[in-house]
């Protein structure tokens, strides 16, 4: 999608982005990929020249999502060392802490500026959702009880997710 990288667009397109990723079942990527755009998106709006108009685009691969912000500015990001009462440059060394990798790419209408998450994580429950489940013993099975890890979130009915519409027209 080609927006303008202003603040009131940047909440559009991570409400969109959340949308497109619970359409596609991948709940869990939700925060991750969200702040991810939010700070790319932040970064065109706070350093592009010589306009803000920029192009994100979001791909499911096998096994990684690909969020990339292309804009029309040709200057390469840097990871700032922000000292620790700075309010701002943290952004991009944010985007490498939670990413799975994160690269820019330079082209001859600007740049392109990217992160990967694994979606391995969303088809395994985290630790934390999982819970112990104790099996009582029969008059033919050992005195000890069995713990085995089952999964939490099998337990619970889930609707099935609505699909994505976009609140941006056109």
């Amino acid at each position: 999608m080609e927006l303008q990288a202003l603040p009131s667009r940047i909440g559009q397109v991570r409400r969109i982005v959340s949308a497109q990723l619970r359409y596609w079942h991948m709940d869990p990527l939700i925060d991750r990929a969200s702040l991810g755009v939010t700070e790319l998106l932040s970064n065109v709006h706070r350093h592009a020249r010589p306009d803000k108009t920029c192009t994100v685009e979001i791909e499911l691969l096998l096994d990684r999502l690909k969020v990339s912000v292309h804009d029309h500015d040709p200057r390469l990001p840097v990871v700032a060392d922000a000292g620790p009462l700075a309010t701002c440059g943290r952004g991009l060394a944010m985007v490498a802490a939670m990413s799975e990798s994160w690269g820019v790419l330079p082209d001859d209408a600007g740049k392109v500026v990217w992160f990967t998450l694994p979606t391995s994580a969303a088809a395994e429950p985290a630790a934390w959702d999982r819970r112990p489940h104790l099996t009582a013993a029969g008059p033919d099975r050992p005195r000890f009880t069995e713990v085995a890890l089952v999964d939490h979130v099998a337990e619970v009915h889930r609707p099935e997710p609505a699909p994505a519409r976009s609140a941006v027209p056109g």
